[in-house]
């Protein structure tokens, strides 16, 4: 005697619509699993540990609330600012501390220090065209720094690349 299986054209359905959701339960199951990995050698993972490293969380506020104003030349707010005023504001709202406005004059009320012995808090300055300061930023740690970009606004930046290595002229703490 030969058994043979009656499947009702509902049943074949319903069994292809089981099969598809197990397949699909099985793929979404397997992308939840994969691991995503970050360089960690990479100069965004560099810069975000700098910041995650910061000791004083009013600099670390600071900074995110000004990371990526533009740049504008004379500028004092969030619709622009340039270096010598991010400077100013930064070290006047987080250290309580009155520098000059013109990174020059920045320049010339700072106690030096040897690049190796920089603090957070501490001014970095640059000469880009030539002999005078005409470029400031801010100290942070582990080799980076936050300035007011020309090109890109304010963003912290590696300190050791050698495009500011050439450039930097003098570093130090303002107390």
């Amino acid at each position: 005697m030969e058994r043979t299986l009656n499947l009702t054209p509902f049943t074949l359905r319903l069994q292809r619509n089981i099969f598809f959701l197990i397949v699909i339960v099985f793929f979404l199951s397997s992308c939840g699993t994969r691991k995503y990995t970050v360089k960690s050698d990479t100069k965004a993972s560099k810069a975000a540990d700098a910041m995650a490293n910061l000791r004083s969380k009013a600099l670390y506020r600071f900074i995110n609330e000004w990371t990526g104003v533009k740049y504008r030349f004379g500028g004092l707010d969030k619709n622009g600012i340039d270096c010598s005023g991010f400077a100013f504001l930064l070290e006047k709202e987080i250290y309580g501390v009155t520098i000059p406005r013109i990174s020059r004059e920045q320049a010339n009320v700072v106690r030096r220090k040897n690049f190796d012995n920089l603090k957070e808090g501490d001014l970095v300055f640059f000469s880009f065209g030539g002999n005078d300061v005409d470029h400031v930023g801010v100290y942070l740690n582990s080799g980076f720094f936050v300035h007011a970009s020309t090109t890109r606004g304010v963003i912290v930046d590696d300190l050791t690349l050698p495009a500011y290595q050439r450039v930097l002229v003098k570093s130090g703490s303002v107390n």
